[in-house]
C-alpha cells in the first residue's frame, strides 16, 4: 500500500451570511460541512457532485485558498492549518492547482514565458537561463512548442491554454495536483486528449491528483477512486469500479441512472430525485438528502448518517446500511 500523502479530518468551510447596516452575523453557507478522507501517494481521488455541492470550495480550502473553519489537512506529514501564510507560501510549491476556466486564470497581458516563469521567481527556484530552459522544456511536455512562449494567451485555444494551466501547475514540481474542473470548459474532444496528458504526466512524473468534475464519465476515465459529494458532505468514497457498478448511497444511484449509456440494452432503471437542492445555509436536519430520497426514513430525519465503510474500500454515509448496536 502506497504511503498516505493527504489526509483530510474533519474539514469544514463555513461563509457568514451578514445583514443590516452593522453587517450582524445572521448566520453561515455550510459549503464544506464535516468531511474527512485519505489520499495515497501516486493515484487519483475523483470529487463529484451537482454544482454547489462545495467541490471547488474543499480543493481551494485545503490549499487554504480558502481559510478553513475547522478540521485538520496533514500533507506529507505537515499539518497545513497551523502554519503562518509564509510556511504555507512554500508548502504550495508542493500543491498546485489547475483551475476551470483556462480564459479567466491566465494574465492576457502576460506572454507564456513570463506565466510559466512567475512560479519559479515566487518559490526562489534557478536563475534567468535556467527559468527560461525550463519555460521551454515544459511547454513541449504538454505538447506544445518552445515558440508559442512569446505568445500572448488571447493567441491560443481553450485546449491549448489549459495545456498552458497545467504546464505553470508543474513548474515548481509538485507532489500534489489538485485539478477544479480542468476539461468542463473545453470542448468534448479536447477534453479526451487533455485527460490523456494528464495521466501521462501522472505516470512520467509521479504525481497524485484530486481531480474534481460534475461530469461521472470524465471521472471515471481518469480516477483510482471516487467520492461523491452531497451539500457539503462526502456521502460515498470508493474505488472507481466499484462505485460504478455496485453504487450503495441512492444520491449515487441517481447521479449514474442519470449518465446517457449507448447501449439500451444495459439501460439502468432510472432513478428520479424530487424536489431540489436545498440551500447550505439552511440543510434539513438529520441527512441532508432525505428531503429527496424515496427511500428515506424517520431516523434519516434526525440523525446524520456517518461515512463507515460496509465492504473493503467501500464507505457510505446512509441509514440503510448500518449495522444494528
Amino acid at each position: 500500500m502506497s504511503k498516505v500523502l493527504l489526509k483530510v479530518d474533519n474539514l469544514k468551510k463555513y461563509f457568514p451570511i451578514r445583514h443590516g447596516m452593522f453587517a450582524r452575523h445572521v448566520g453561515d453557507v455550510k459549503a464544506v460541512d464535516d468531511i474527512s478522507f485519505e489520499l495515497y501517494e501516486g493515484e487519483t481521488l475523483g470529487i463529484v457532485g451537482e454544482s454547489g455541492c462545495g467541490k471547488s470550495t474543499t480543493g481551494r480550502a485545503i490549499m487554504r485558498l480558502h481559510e478553513p473553519t475547522d478540521g485538520q489537512v496533514t500533507f506529507d506529514g505537515i499539518e497545513l492549518t497551523e502554519l503562518n501564510s509564509e510556511q504555507m507560501r512554500k508548502v504550495r510549491r508542493e500543491i498546485q492547482m489547475v483551475f476551470q476556466d483556462p480564459y479567466a486564470s491566465l494574465n492576457p497581458r502576460h506572454t507564456v514565458e513570463k506565466i510559466l516563469e512567475e512560479p519559479l521567481i515566487v518559490h526562489g527556484i534557478g536563475n534567468a537561463k535556467e527559468r527560461k530552459k525550463k519555460v521551454h522544456e515544459y511547454l513541449e511536455i504538454v505538447g506544445l512548442s518552445s515558440y508559442h512562449a512569446k505568445r500572448y494567451p488571447h493567441q491560443f485555444s481553450g485546449g491549448q491554454r489549459q495545456r498552458i494551466g497545467i504546464a505553470r501547475a508543474l513548474m515548481t514540481n509538485p507532489k500534489l495536483i489538485i485539478a477544479d474542473e480542468p476539461v468542463s470548459a473545453l470542448d468534448v474532444s479536447i477534453q479526451a486528449q487533455v485527460l490523456n496528458l494528464m495521466q501521462r504526466l501522472q505516470e512520467d512524473l509521479k504525481l497524485t491528483y484530486i481531480f474534481i468534475a460534475h461530469d461521472l464519465g470524465v471521472v471515471r476515465h481518469i480516477s483510482d477512486r471516487v467520492g461523491v459529494m452531497y451539500l457539503g458532505r462526502l456521502v460515498e468514497i470508493a474505488e472507481s469500479e466499484s462505485l460504478y457498478h455496485e453504487p450503495l448511497h441512492p444520491y449515487t444511484q441517481a447521479l449514474l441512472s442519470a449518465v446517457p449509456i449507448p447501449d439500451p440494452q444495459f439501460e439502468r432503471e432510472q432513478l428520479l430525485l424530487k424536489g431540489d437542492i436545498p440551500s447550505p445555509s439552511n440543510p434539513p436536519t438529520g441527512c441532508t438528502f432525505h428531503t429527496r430520497c424515496p427511500f428515506a426514513m424517520d431516523k434519516c430525519k434526525q440523525e446524520i448518517p456517518m461515512l463507515q465503510q460496509v465492504k473493503p474500500g467501500h464507505s457510505v454515509a446512509c441509514h440503510l446500511y448500518e449495522t444494528p448496536q
